[in-house]
């Protein structure tokens, strides 16, 4: 009897332990999120690469509305150093923006990320760090719905680094950064412009993607379709396949393939 009593208390005890854990990690998390307003300035502790800071709270911050070329690459469970075409460049100028110094956050309708980042535009000063980076050719827009604030004003300021070839765009127009799918594995991490037939299509809940010759695909995420053109994900195949389309921008790897990522419509262009 001593023993089973024994046994509840320590079980009893045990319970009472974990509760208070999970609470007190709970509370922590909680404060730190109510402590992140829009009227507020943290301190810039460390710039991880052209799109992502860390607060002086530990909080990281992933900039809203664009994306830069990667400084780390991903093999097997291991992240290794390998910084693509500017990837340098971008997190040098993202630390001549920010680090260090005092910054505001502007939130839009999402706030965190699957990986428990903020989302927001970052501003030193009167400048948006996120709208420099894109009109010094440093990043292209990425537009991910519902976080769609200043998509127009992205689209303005990477026209304004495409005319004046600023960074990723210093070759697009030019002879060579027009590529054939075969080339697409060997231009990974740079702007390039594709034409190229539409040899099949496929369709996910939020993807529509485009495959072409030599593993190569353009990727369209639904919720950026306007709803004049909602035709071409309810019949993909009779909107684009056997066409031959133009598709320019950053070129990524996904799975050992190449692919480029739409992120606005005026990315892509049938030609015939």
């Amino acid at each position: 009897m001593k023993r089973q009593t024994r046994y509840v208390v320590s079980l009893a005890a045990l319970l009472i332990t974990s509760l208070i854990i999970n609470f007190s990690r709970h509370t922590n998390l909680t404060t730190r999120f109510n402590n992140i307003g829009p009227h507020k300035y943290y301190t810039v502790s460390r710039v991880m690469d052209g799109d992502t800071i860390e607060l002086s709270n530990r909080e990281k911050v992933r900039y809203i509305g664009i994306d830069t070329p990667e400084v780390r690459e991903k093999k097997d469970s291991e992240w290794i150093y390998k910084p693509r075409p500017y990837a340098e460049e971008a997190s040098a100028f993202n630390k001549k923006l920010v680090e260090g110094k005092s910054v505001r956050l502007e939130f839009d309708v999402q706030k965190r990320d699957k990986y428990k980042r903020l989302l927001a535009y970052v501003y030193a000063g009167e400048n948006m760090a996120n709208m420099e980076m894109v009109k010094q050719g440093y990043g292209m827009i990425y537009t991910y719905p519902p976080n769609v604030k200043y998509t127009e004003k992205f689209l303005e300021a990477q026209k304004e680094a495409r005319d004046n070839k600023r960074g990723l765009w210093s070759d697009l127009d030019s002879e060579k950064g027009r590529i054939t799918t075969a080339q697409a594995k060997d231009n990974i991490g740079r702007v390039r412009m594709i034409e190229a037939q539409v040899t099949d299509t496929h369709l996910t809940e939020k993807l529509l993607i485009l495959k072409f010759k030599n593993n190569f695909k353009a990727v369209i995420y639904k919720n950026n379709i306007p709803f004049g053109l909602k035709d071409m994900a309810r019949s993909p195949n009779k909107y684009f396949k056997g066409k031959t389309v133009r598709v320019y921008g950053l070129i990524k790897e996904y799975k050992g393939h190449p692919e480029i990522v739409i992120h606005d419509m005026s990315q892509l262009e049938i030609i015939k």
